[in-house]
């Protein structure tokens, strides 16, 4: 989570090291809750700015969006474990299909042509049960609440497919050709699927999308920082950063 000590001042630090050793380093963080203030959300968009320097990809999940996919009654302390849980699975969904043996396997190469210097990058997440559950959760990835930007005007686009014994070849097809469908027409596509007995009669789908900006600016994701950045007066990340620095040396 930016914003905080760890976040905003250990993570570029960590990522830069690991660059630096020639590691494909993915950054996924979280942006703060509206409610933990507007100099939690100065201070994370300026370690957003170090962070970009710092990985290869950048995945930026900002948790006022999960407000909009969870109960109005959901406890504090809930709605925390669920940003941390939606930082898990994106985890998972890039390193399963690498580190895991599957139905259609993924090596690195394969991750590093999606993700090597590719700038900021978004994330989508879908869970299926039932009749179409494949295409369902597929769905609701491209879809996601946290998918800020539509998949179409990504350059790159990861995503893989979860299910229990009982996955089909059809439905591992089914989703990915929803998925396809939505992707742009020159875009990279890599795709892995695998079996986990866990998931018994459920299927997910992580899709993680990049290559939005060519400058490696921040495309228009976290509508709500950005909002609280203009209450602040700050434009962006940088301007915030240099507020930050003008505040430490006062």
């Amino acid at each position: 989570g930016m914003g905080g000590g760890t976040g905003t001042g250990a993570a570029p630090v960590v990522s830069r090291i690991a660059r630096e050793m020639g590691c494909l380093t993915v950054g996924i963080v979280t942006l703060p809750f509206m409610f933990e203030g507007q100099r939690r959300m100065r201070d994370a968009l300026a370690g957003l700015e170090d962070m970009k320097e710092s990985v290869d990809t950048l995945i930026v999940l900002s948790n006022n969006r999960l407000l909009s996919i969870v109960p109005e009654n959901l406890s504090l302390d809930a709605a925390f474990s669920l940003a941390d849980d939606t930082l898990r699975q994106g985890v998972l969904g890039i390193t399963d299909i690498i580190v895991r043996p599957g139905l259609i396997n993924v090596d690195m190469a394969d991750v590093k042509s999606v993700m090597t210097s590719s700038g900021m990058g978004l994330m989508g997440i879908g869970v299926g049960t039932g009749e179409n559950r494949a295409t369902i959760a597929a769905s609701q990835a491209i879809s996601s609440p946290l998918l800020e930007n539509p998949i179409s005007d990504a350059r790159s686009v990861i995503f893989n497919i979860t299910g229990g014994p009982s996955l089909t070849l059809n439905e591992i097809s089914s989703a990915a050709d929803l998925i396809y469908a939505a992707s742009h027409e020159d875009a990279n596509i890599i795709f892995g699927a695998l079996v986990d007995p866990a998931m018994a009669d459920d299927v997910s789908v992580t899709v993680v999308a990049t290559g939005f900006a060519a400058d490696g600016s921040l495309p228009d994701t976290a509508p709500a920082a950005k909002q609280a950045l203009a209450n602040a007066g700050l434009a962006d990340g940088a301007t915030a950063r240099a507020a930050m620095g003008a505040a430490a040396s006062a």
